[in-house]
């Protein structure tokens, strides 16, 4: 009766059934997995709901790639960071998910290939089968100082039927950014075996002062195809107000081409609703007052995590993002034992393997977390480690 492409495992891992088990009865948990910003205790002005009461939003007048204001607001945005981007060159999504879809069905016929980085977010997998799309992953490994992208693995895993390379800056779970030699040696790669670029540059509003010469958006790279994706979710912290955008640039010829079609995909939803268009600029121009907030939270608990890691415990460095990974010494697999810290020091965090990393021993925590909370349950997790 149903697809393929909704023949997922539905039951529950047992370390979401040990956590809904735990809240049913009511134990205080120590989150280190919270991911979702309007949960982590940040103050929103409520000057942020006044667009809503804007008269314009009673008005339906769409636009195929998003209304013009709200796409030259993310131009804006863009020129913030120094990089010239044309609003003509912009399409607005309802999320960052949507835009990969859009893409996916851009790029690609069924079963035509995407690459994917690996460890990254699980999430690349499921939007790439609804869209009958198949993926290989290629890997991102430690040097001893920074991550970075196997070009080995890269070049095996496009060597069929490969349209696209996913980039994911700076990524999620690693906090690492894609270097700008990275990028010339992907622009050679991409150029000769005819693959677009598509970049998930959704944190970069969140890189640590010190480590911004390492990032580079593809919003401004010519040489190939390429699309940068980013959104409101984590620029403004507000997952909510649906409005994610595809930056588009590359040969003229190749971005003129990939528009049209966008704006026909996009056109047969039209799924931006309009006061999220018309709060965009206003909210995108104050987005300082919210970045400063998370900023200053990530910032004090990497530090802590730091101050407090036993010898035994590797705190890998962090270039942006809202996450930690941390890589423990452990006599069983990483998944039982966060289970076990669940279940006897109530403290919640994600193991390795949810991220696809091909290592054992990786624990991953968010640190959006509010500090509280953050302390107590690091200080449960070391202490779990001595037993």
């Amino acid at each position: 009766m149903f697809s393929k492409r909704t023949d997922w495992e539905l039951s529950e891992n047992p370390l979401s059934l040990a956590l809904h088990d735990l809240r049913a009865k009511g134990v205080s948990l120590f989150d280190l997995t919270e991911s979702n910003p309007t949960r982590a205790g940040f103050s929103y002005s409520p000057e942020l709901l006044s667009c809503f009461s804007d008269p314009a939003n009673l008005i339906y007048a769409p636009h195929p790639r998003g209304m013009l204001r709200a796409r030259e607001a993310v131009a804006r945005y863009y020129g913030d960071k120094q990089i010239k981007i044309s609003a003509e060159d912009i399409v607005l999504t309802s999320s960052s998910s949507e835009a990969y879809a859009f893409l996916f069905r851009l790029l690609m016929d069924p079963q035509d290939r995407v690459l994917l980085p690996a460890p990254s977010y699980p999430l690349f997998s499921y939007l790439a089968g609804l869209n009958d799309v198949d993926v290989a992953y290629y890997r991102l490994f430690f040097d001893g100082q920074a991550w970075r992208i196997d070009f080995d693995s890269l070049e095996d895993a496009a060597d069929r039927d490969a349209k696209a390379v996913i980039l994911v800056s700076p990524n999620n779970p690693t906090g690492s950014c894609v270097r700008p030699d990275e990028i010339e040696r992907l622009n050679v790669l991409c150029g000769e075996r005819g693959m677009a670029i598509i970049s998930d540059e959704v944190f970069a509003d969140y890189i640590f002062d010190e480590k911004r010469t390492a990032y580079r958006t593809l919003a401004g790279n010519a040489a190939v195809l390429s699309f940068a994706l980013g959104g409101l979710s984590k620029a403004m912290a507000m997952p909510q107000m649906k409005l994610g955008w595809i930056a588009a640039n590359g040969p003229k010829k190749q971005v003129s081409a990939a528009l049209e079609r966008l704006e026909v995909i996009a056109d047969t939803y039209l799924s931006v609703n309009t006061p999220v268009q018309n709060a965009a600029g206003i909210w995108l121009a104050g987005r300082a007052v919210i970045r400063d907030q998370v900023m200053a939270r990530v910032k004090a608990n990497y530090e802590h995590l730091i101050s407090v890691a036993p010898l035994l415990v590797k705190v890998f460095p962090l270039e942006g993002g809202w996450y930690a990974v941390l890589k423990v010494s452990l006599s069983i697999p990483d998944d039982e034992w966060a289970l076990a810290l669940l279940r006897e020091d109530h403290v919640f965090v994600h193991p390795g393997f949810f991220f696809d990393f091909d290592e054992e021993n990786i624990v991953v925590v968010s640190l959006l977390t509010p500090e509280d909370v953050f302390r107590e349950g690091i200080m449960r997790l070391f202490a779990s480690l001595e037993k």
